[in-house]
């Protein structure tokens, strides 16, 4: 069965974006990064492939599914397919016209769980946090990038979830000296 990882820079706080949904208080440089373009490419979007001069290599994602306010910075950019190498699902209550090679949905918990049971590769959360809300119990596993930062304020990790304990357990913590932590944990279940 093909897993649902989310991927995603956070605060200290649990936070992944200021309120307005900006997230340029996270580093962009130091030595989490090399780790993140030769782990992680296929969560780069086209336009970060080709200003680094680096290439998805498909090993670990061939789905995305992102929430509408995670795919407009892309197409405010004038970029209609930020993901080309990726099939791409944009979850969204209102009716938007996307581009033919994005797809979208209004019940994100059927699609992942039709996508869950076909064949394919790893799918990626990629955000934001309503919409992890929505699918916090369909994540089989998080990868967080742990940024060295407090927002105070911003856009949780998980908005809008219901109250219920969920358990993950750490399957891998690597530390940079940028101050950046990627911790991996899978679901207890």
């Amino acid at each position: 069965m093909r897993e649902l990882t989310y991927f995603v820079a956070t605060s200290l706080d649990g936070l992944i974006a200021a309120p307005d949904g900006d997230w340029s208080a996270f580093p962009a440089e130091g030595d989490h990064f090399a780790a993140i373009l030769a782990d992680y490419s296929d969560t780069l979007p086209v336009h970060a492939q080709q200003a680094l001069g680096v290439a998805a290599d498909g090993s670990r994602f061939d789905t995305v599914i992102m929430g509408w306010r995670t795919y407009t910075p892309a197409l405010d950019a004038g970029i209609d397919s930020p993901y080309p190498h990726l099939r791409q699902i944009v979850a969204t209550r209102g009716g938007r016209e996307v581009p033919e090679a994005v797809e979208t949905t209004a019940d994100p918990v059927a699609t992942i769980r039709e996508l869950r049971a076909a064949d394919g590769g790893g799918l990626w959360l990629a955000g934001g946090g309503a919409l992890a809300g929505a699918l916090i119990d369909e994540i089989d596993t998080l990868i967080l990038k742990v940024n060295p930062v407090v927002l105070g304020d911003g856009v949780p990790l998980f908005g809008g979830a219901a109250y219920a304990a969920r358990r993950f357990d750490r399957a891998e913590s690597r530390q940079f000296e940028s101050g950046v932590s990627i911790v991996t944990h899978r679901r207890v279940p």
